[in-house]
């Protein structure tokens, strides 16, 4: 059965729309999923975790701490795979998804790509004695960016807006990448942040804007 509490926090993850409070644990919430084994919910895992990603309060390790049994963790990392492997079927790339693979053993890797073989073949993914059904999976995933992209008005936008999270991180660091946005957005920077944005991230703004620079990245991408 599946608590209260626990369903209002799902809410901030971009589940069930409901009332909730303002402040919660995201990784205390990620693992109450695990632990429920509710089916409906897991298959809705991939989004929950991928809402994490726009303001890094995602930590595998905090997670994996609220996680004490076995069996708990296991199914924690078999999720965990099961999602990646569902955003790279997808073809969504997320920063702290390329990080976390970097720790990934041989075996892991392995898994990864046969996940997403089987994903992108639509086959049935199984897991112990629970069963995913890769159209589920997929469905899941794109209601949550219909529901979302209402206040976008297109679907496409809202990937876009992904990759654009995706791009951002790998030039800039979460400061700077804050920094980006509060001055694009027009929003007044302290003192402090005004200097830093002159000093470091102007300077990596002035190279992406260099027309040359984006031909020459542009050409070195169909190579």
């Amino acid at each position: 059965m599946v608590n209260k509490k626990l369903l209002e926090n799902l809410n901030r993850l971009g589940f069930v729309m409901m009332e909730v409070e303002e402040d919660f644990d995201v990784n205390n919430t990620l693992a109450e999923v695990v632990k429920s084994e509710d089916n409906r919910l897991w298959e809705s895992f991939p989004v929950l975790l991928a809402n994490t990603a726009q303001n890094y309060s995602f930590d595998y390790e905090q997670t994996l701490k609220r996680l004490k049994k076995k069996q708990d963790q296991k199914n924690f990392h078999e999720l965990l795979l099961l999602s990646l492997a569902l955003y790279q079927s997808l073809h969504l790339s997320f920063f702290w998804a390329n990080q976390l693979k970097k720790n990934f053993s041989n075996k892991e890797l392995a898994t990864l790509k046969l996940l997403k073989k089987s994903l992108s073949s639509n086959d049935v993914v199984t897991f112990g004695n629970k069963r995913f059904h890769s159209d589920r999976l997929k469905t899941a995933f794109n209601n949550y960016f219909e529901r979302d992209a209402e206040k976008t008005s297109r679907m496409k936008e809202k990937h876009e807006e992904l990759s654009l999270e995706y791009a951002l991180s790998q030039v800039f660091s979460p400061k700077q990448k804050e920094l980006f946005k509060k001055k694009l957005n027009g929003e007044v920077l302290t003192k402090t942040e005004k200097e830093y944005y002159s000093r470091t991230v102007k300077k990596k703004v002035s190279a992406l804007a260099n027309p040359e620079l984006h031909r020459f990245a542009q050409k070195l991408m169909d190579y």
